[in-house]
């Protein structure tokens, strides 16, 4: 290991996972090579004085204000300028750093541990979700993309930060800190970890942080790459119009109103496209 590293672990309501996590780290491979930073997002159990007992930088969040916002905060404080980021559940196995890190040091941007074994699956819906998310990822960078949303990687500190004020304050960070990265050209290497079964419940609400997720990523390719989106778009409404030639052998009125229609919502979604970028221009 050539470099100094911090290690941010965002932590909400993980009092059964946290003392596993950290102990593993204090006395593992990771053992005097690095930072550790948790940061506690308001938890109503006893997480923070869990974390306390050990001998890490701990950070409260005085309200919960997401997995996105933990994360920023805990990089900004970090110390050193080489990052690994790591949840507090269980889920990413310690044991998996090193071999992280040993791709990283090759001189790749970001490393990110592709998530592997039955527990990653989960529901239909999640997968379903996983495997639209990637293929709009993926339209959208030119590249392949294992796993979009992993919380097991290593990044440099430098070049995330650069890009926070796009980046999703909530379940969405991971997501977007990838596309951030591969629109502009940085290097992302991906490494197969095993995900194991995590502690406690899950705090994701599917329907939710699925739509949030879909819009966060649409508002991200906006910022970096707004021609995908719109190129999305005219393919749909050219896709439209020829179901509706078909459609219009049958009823040429009907027809033309379903392409109308259509046509009307894509202008304005298209508008709200630009509302998009014109907010995130301002923000620079």
């Amino acid at each position: 290991m050539n470099n100094r590293y911090s290690i941010i672990i965002p932590a909400y309501n993980e009092e059964d996972a946290i003392e596993k996590v950290l102990k593993e780290i204090l006395t593992g491979d990771m053992k005097g090579q690095c930072e550790v930073i948790v940061v506690d997002d308001h938890s109503r159990d006893n997480t923070l004085e869990r974390a306390r007992k050990y001998p890490v930088t701990v950070l409260h969040n005085i309200q919960n204000f997401g997995y996105g916002y933990s994360l920023k905060r805990g990089i900004t404080q970090a110390a050193e300028n080489h990052i690994i980021i790591l949840d507090a559940d269980g889920s990413y196995p310690v044991s998996a750093l090193p071999s992280l890190i040993a791709e990283y040091e090759k001189g790749f941007h970001m490393v990110v541990g592709a998530r592997q074994g039955v527990h990653y699956h989960g529901s239909s819906l999640k997968r379903i979700a996983r495997v639209f998310f990637r293929l709009i990822s993926e339209f959208a960078t030119g590249r392949r993309i294992p796993d979009i949303n992993s919380g097991c990687r290593v990044f440099r500190k430098d070049l995330a930060v650069q890009y926070f004020h796009t980046l999703s304050s909530g379940f969405s960070f991971t997501t977007t800190v990838t596309l951030a990265f591969m629109l502009n050209a940085y290097s992302v290497h991906y490494v197969p970890i095993e995900y194991h079964k995590r502690n406690g419940f899950s705090k994701v609400h599917h329907i939710h942080d699925t739509l949030r997720s879909l819009q966060i990523i649409i508002e991200a390719i906006i910022f970096y790459n707004p021609l995908k989106i719109f190129l999305m778009c005219a393919l749909a409404t050219l896709l439209v119009g020829m179901v509706c030639i078909g459609v219009a052998f049958f009823s040429p009125l009907i027809a033309i109103q379903i392409f109308l229609t259509f046509a009307f919502s894509m202008l304005i979604l298209s508008l709200g496209f630009v509302a998009v970028f014109l907010r995130f221009m301002d923000r620079k």
